[in-house]
């Protein structure tokens, strides 16, 4: 048995199908989390987010050949169990679990899934409870499962913190009570036989298949990469928000996660980058500076999917005249921004395919240069703009935004404003990347430059 470069993670659990759950969720989140995942199949399923169609547990034996033929050449430093199925599957395991003695043993006890259907016998709980359980590093129940094997009703804090003491006196080191089926505030309970750390969530509403899978092979490639179980456990939710504020509605209100997300976000983010400094360097060969306002521009870029001011791409200091040409001084960063983020962020819930803006100068020449290019062209009044919007700061951008864009009925491409009381007037470009709003500012500065000389 040879030991892997790359740490190397054992799930041992039910076949699903459509890939949302079970094996192949928790190889997909492991390989996106940096490690190698490896398989041993306990049943095969019938199944897709309406529920459980069939199931069929798989022969012990070839459980526990599975898991053999793994180690014969592995080393793994982590195992993860989810769906058992039987007693019989549960009792191999933890022969198996004497005979390599892993470092950790995390148990996500799968009893039922999402409706209803039972995926471990009554006998299997309670082989999980004597055999597996005193030989865990980890379980991390949701509150159903918790109240099956602390046999207790849950219905709040006093009741989750209950639970992981009795859970705790099973054997396990530590216990993970997730708590977000309980209303109110989405509360997990990390409980160590000594302290209680609390881990909370903004509530998502979204009815996804395979979340507890998902997050217990988190913290897996977490642990097993050397985290703490504190950090672990924070890098895992973020994880699984991550992946539950991007997921994909596949059948009416039932959502899907892309378990890849982050690694497709970060390529995207290289993408950006060198997008913006390509609009960049088009904009400076074009001797724009005479349409830098006196606040200075900044070019802002959306991720796909942006959903606050850490996805918005933009010029720390902004960008600024030099001569008749511009410069900026840092290169492109993410949230970096929030004047021109706001924008963004507002023209996106019109228009998503709207993902550019830069700020310039305001003067009617440039509006007139923009009706000879036939741009659609908005705009707003800050004399309009009620009391209690001006009283919120960083509201009044995207209350002027809104308004020029539902006055028109689209997304323009300038939306400007002609100032106020110590706000200096403004023009906002706006397209669907960066090139297009460089392609735009140039055509802007080029037509305005001609009317000037006609």
């Amino acid at each position: 048995m040879e030991k892997s470069a790359i740490p190397v993670v054992m799930t041992i659990a039910g076949s699903d199908p459509i890939a949302g759950a079970g094996i192949q969720a928790d190889l997909k989140t492991l390989t996106t989390l940096g490690v190698y995942g490896v398989s041993v199949v306990t049943a095969i399923t019938a199944q897709n987010t309406s529920g459980i169609q069939r199931i069929m547990p798989l022969l012990p034996d070839l459980v526990a050949s599975q898991i053999d033929s793994i180690l014969m050449e592995v080393e793994t430093q982590v195992w993860k169990t989810g769906m058992l199925a039987t007693a019989e599957i549960a009792g191999v395991i933890g022969q198996k679990l004497q005979e390599y003695g892993p470092k950790i043993l995390i148990i996500d006890p799968v009893l039922k899934a999402g409706d209803g259907t039972p995926l471990l016998t009554p006998e299997g709980i309670k082989a999980l409870k004597e055999v597996l359980l005193p030989c865990a590093y980890l379980v991390t129940p949701n509150i159903g499962e918790a109240e099956i094997l602390a046999e207790i009703e849950i219905n709040d804090q006093a009741g989750m913190r209950e639970a992981c003491r009795k859970l705790y006196q099973l054997g396990v080191k530590n216990v993970l009570l997730k708590g977000g089926h309980l209303p109110g505030p989405a509360i997990d309970l990390l409980y160590d036989g000594k302290d209680f750390r609390e881990y909370f969530s903004e509530r998502i509403p979204k009815d996804a298949h395979g979340t507890g899978c998902t997050f217990t092979a988190a913290i897996a490639a977490e642990l097993a990469k050397g985290k703490g179980l504190i950090e672990a456990v924070s890098i895992a939710k973020e994880y699984i928000s991550s992946l539950l504020h991007h997921g994909f509605a596949w059948r009416g209100d039932k959502y899907l996660m892309f378990h890849s997300f982050p690694l497709l976000r970060e390529a995207q983010r290289y993408t950006l980058v060198q997008e913006i400094l390509a609009a960049l360097e088009l904009l400076q060969g074009e001797a724009i500076g005479d349409l830098i306002p006196e606040v200075q521009s900044n070019l802002g870029l959306a991720l796909p999917d942006a959903c606050g001011v850490e996805d918005v791409l933009a010029i720390p200091g902004r960008i600024i005249r030099l001569g008749k040409s511009i410069t900026w001084i840092k290169p492109p960063a993410f949230g970096t921004s929030q004047h021109i983020a706001r924008i963004i962020l507002t023209v996106l819930r019109y228009d998503p395919q709207k993902r550019a803006v830069m700020n310039i100068r305001y003067s009617p020449e440039i509006i007139r240069a923009g009706e000879q290019l036939k741009l659609r062209i908005g705009s707003f009044s800050r004399d309009q703009e009620p009391g209690e919007i001006k009283d919120q700061e960083g509201k009044s951008l995207e209350w002027g935004v809104s308004r020029a864009i539902e006055e028109l009925g689209m997304v323009p491409d300038l939306i400007y404003d002609t100032g106020g009381w110590g706000k200096e007037a403004m023009i906002r470009v706006i397209g669907k990347d960066a090139r297009d709003v460089a392609s735009k500012v140039i055509a802007l500065h080029k037509e305005r430059l001609r009317g000037i000389k006609e």
